[in-house]
């Protein structure tokens, strides 16, 4: 049933077929590979914005941890 609901608002066959129909007569033949382009230059660097967030919280996280371990051992010892 939850995947019967996921599909509901999905377009078919004929309605691509009408979307791609649109974007042609919207931005015409020679406007398209310079729109995609554009879409691949913004989702490239969307995910390295991504890359890098995640890699400054696992760089958070480890030198949390390195702190945790190091305080944590020089304060058992005598």
């Amino acid at each position: 049933m939850l995947t019967t609901l996921l599909f509901i608002g999905m377009p078919g066959g004929s309605e691509w077929i009408l979307i791609v129909l649109a974007v042609l007569i919207l931005f015409g033949g020679r406007k398209i590979p310079e729109f995609m382009r554009g879409l691949g230059k913004g989702i490239r660097e969307f995910n390295d914005a991504k890359d890098n967030v995640k890699k400054e919280i696992e760089n958070g996280l480890t030198e949390k941890e390195v702190k945790q371990s190091t305080s944590a051992s020089t304060s058992t010892q005598p």
